[in-house]
């Protein structure tokens, strides 16, 4: 099971250079995505600081039909800092890290600070 990054999400939403190759491995994966709250709430903030708001909520409403959405548990909080540390990684990247860990998830992103915990936790690079 893949724990889709927000990257992947925000490639398609904001009709990025990579949106077709992010549409096909959602569309591979349909009925197995797994999101984090938190990537559902980053991409909240985005679409709205670019007055997408329509946007995000055909895409919250379509979410919540065909993903999991997937939280921290409360005892894993202070383990996001400890992977930030540990990785250099930002919080949003800590936040994933953990959740996919937490889950026995595979991260799925395209985004490359991931290779710094590819031994660690299961990373497919898009």
């Amino acid at each position: 099971m893949y724990l889709f990054d927000t990257n992947i999400f925000l490639e398609v939403l904001l009709l990025q250079e990579r949106a077709d190759d992010c549409k096909k491995v959602l569309a591979d994966n349909a009925g197995s995505i797994i999101i984090s709250d938190f990537s559902l709430h980053s991409i909240g903030v985005i679409l709205f600081r670019k007055k997408k708001e329509s946007v995000f909520s055909r895409f919250a409403e379509d979410i919540f039909l065909k993903a999991d959405i997937v939280s921290l548990s409360s005892v894993s909080y202070g383990k996001v800092a400890e992977i930030r540390e540990k990785y250099n990684l930002d919080f949003d990247d800590s936040y994933q890290y953990n959740v996919a860990e937490e889950n026995g998830l595979t991260i799925a992103t395209m985004d490359r600070d991931f290779e710094r915990v590819k031994n660690s936790i299961n990373v497919k690079f898009i």
